[in-house]
């Protein structure tokens, strides 16, 4: 059965100081946010009215895997937090309604860039080759297919875009011009290093990551810090690598089930987005699940 979207915050103890199209933020003191993870779906950078019931979940669950798995290459807002759910919210009936979709996070600085990596020709970077043979200003060989996979994975970053607009496709040039050149290398490395890792070990274990949306934040010391989420079936693109083939839209396990689905329908990908159906409900709370259990290993 679809789920309204709309629903008042989780938490009444706690000031709620951001809504975002997944996550709501929580203020718990000027170094930590608590951040809990709905069952909203945005596509296109709309958020749809139906929720997909358990996805705040199976998020928060393959975040904090990759959190824990990453840590070697980059700190995490989780590692530095220092503190616990039952920690910063003693009552026990409100802890449980978030406990398992909900995490204590060290208060950064955001860049204002989305840090894209692609393994693989699909999306938005295919329709810039298509146009260009370039994707953000990447020259790439002629002759690449939809579904390809890129010669070596590429940085391609875009704008962070406010709740309700659309992010755009920037050349790094742009996002060195916006936070300096060192800082926007150290990103640009970061980024193709936990790619290359976590593209490696979903390989294995029977998925293709096609590519991938990292934050990142400063701290105090102005010290790179991996924020958000990482490596989600909302923040990436996962295929079945049994059944992955070259110019054709592959299947997934992410949302990309649901966006296309959303380009059968006669939509124009503003606000307000259209209810979706409940058998597309039901696979796609299969397809997050899954995701989850193969990556993880959960059930």
């Amino acid at each position: 059965m679809a789920v309204s979207t709309i629903a008042p915050p989780d938490i009444q103890s706690l000031p709620l100081v951001y809504r975002g199209k997944v996550r709501d933020l929580y203020a718990l003191d000027d170094r930590h946010l608590l951040m809990v993870a709905s069952d909203r779906l945005s596509a296109f950078d709309v958020i749809l009215p139906t929720a997909i019931p358990g996805k705040g979940a199976v998020l928060t669950a393959v975040s904090n895997f990759w959190f824990a798995r990453t840590r070697h290459i980059i700190p995490n807002h989780l590692q530095l937090a220092g503190r616990t759910l039952a920690q910063v919210l003693p009552d026990p009936g409100e802890r449980a309604r978030i406990a398992d979709r909900a995490v204590v996070a060290r208060l950064l600085k955001g860049l204002p860039v989305e840090a894209i990596v692609r393994g693989y020709l699909i999306g938005s970077g295919w329709k810039d080759y298509q146009r260009s043979g370039e994707v953000c200003g990447i020259a790439l060989p002629a002759g690449l297919r939809l579904a390809d996979r890129l010669p070596e994975p590429i940085f391609t970053p875009s704008t962070k875009a406010a709740l309700g607009a659309h992010d755009q496709n920037v050349s790094f040039a742009t996002i060195a011009g916006q936070i300096g050149v060192e800082l926007a290398e150290r990103v640009r490395a970061v980024s193709l290093q936990l790619y290359r890792e976590a593209a490696d070990y979903a390989l294995a274990r029977g998925i293709i990551i096609a590519d991938t949306k990292f934050e990142f934040g400063l701290d105090e010391h102005d010290q790179l810090v991996l924020m958000d989420e990482a490596l989600t079936p909302d923040s990436s693109r996962f295929w079945p690598a049994d059944e992955y083939q070259p110019g054709v839209n592959p299947p997934s396990f992410d949302k990309q089930f649901v966006r296309d689905y959303l380009e059968t329908l006669d939509w124009d990908k503003q606000p307000p987005g259209p209810e979706l159906p409940p058998e597309i409900v039901a696979r796609t709370v299969a397809k997050y699940r899954e995701a989850l259990e193969r990556l993880t290993g959960a059930v």
